[in-house]
């Protein structure tokens, strides 16, 4: 238990906890039955826990050096090796959960693990960090819709959704850590930008992502939208507003990145309640 807790705490579990979640609103959304809801959801949780348990194996030295004690690697609770071990494990799991749906789900839960890992090394300390954050989170509407059984790639407005949400978690997920980074050689895109650029380019992303939301599913043809969904989209476009706000007035830290989380949800919810918006 003492390394499945160590391993779980390596894994960054808030984030992995959210996409996980929104990967089983983005079933509903595609009227998945709710075993093949379950099934994707598992399939993106383990290869979740791949990307984040590689991330601190690969950045372990790094993180004893800045003394970041919230790391159980860093801490010594567990060894690298043991991590890498849970990593590749996570992968086995993670595709073998998605081979249920067929070789279009494996290719994509696949393109999103490995997405993470080629932002962990080499892409993390270059000006291309955002790239991989474009394609896993623009990928994970598609993961919903090939695992129906009328297989078919997401609508091109959810891709850019998905695309300009992860690009907003990428610019705000590394703000608090700027300083310890730059001791350390990291300088990926937020880094280049600074904070205040990163924080407002977060929330052009998200306000953008929610505008592809609110038009895509009825067409483009604004009369046609639900009054929840313009609910939904004003929730989201405050985030993104009070996301500026608490940049602007003091020191970026981890609200920010749960800003943009809440954000994430917000979009899944609209998404649900817009009656199947991603059903082929």
């Amino acid at each position: 238990m003492r390394i499945v807790r160590a391993l779980w705490g390596s894994s960054h579990p808030g984030p992995t906890l959210v996409v996980t979640a929104l990967s089983a609103c983005l079933g509903l959304a595609a009227g998945l039955d709710p075993w093949r809801i379950a099934l994707v959801a598992a399939a993106v949780f383990f290869g979740q826990l791949s990307i984040g348990i590689s991330n601190d194996a690969i950045d372990a030295a790094r993180d004893r050096a800045v003394g970041r004690t919230d790391k159980p690697l860093a801490r010594g609770e567990i060894s690298v090796r043991t991590a890498w071990i849970g990593a590749v494990a996570s992968i086995v799991v993670a595709l073998g959960l998605s081979a249920s749906f067929g070789w279009g789900v494996v290719a994509g839960n696949a393109v999103i693990i490995l997405s993470g890992w080629i932002y962990n090394r080499p892409l993390k300390s270059t000006p291309f960090s955002i790239v991989p954050f474009l394609i896993a989170f623009g990928s994970l509407p598609s993961l919903a819709t090939l695992a129906a059984p009328a297989p078919s790639v997401a609508p091109l407005w959810a891709t850019v959704a998905g695309a300009v949400l992860g690009a907003s978690v990428h610019l705000t997920n590394v703000l608090p850590d700027l300083d310890a980074d730059r001791r350390t050689g990291v300088r990926g895109l937020p880094h280049r930008l600074g904070a205040r650029a990163s924080t407002v380019l977060a929330a052009a992303g998200v306000v953008g992502g929610a505008l592809a939301v609110l038009i895509g599913p009825v067409g483009g043809d604004i009369s046609r939208v639900a009054v929840v969904s313009w609910v939904l989209f004003a929730a989201v476009v405050a985030v993104a507003v009070l996301t500026v706000v608490l940049t602007l007035n003091r020191a970026p830290g981890r609200t920010l990145f749960r800003l943009v989380m809440l954000a994430a949800l917000l979009l899944a919810a609209q998404l649900i309640l817009s009656g199947g918006a991603l059903r082929a």
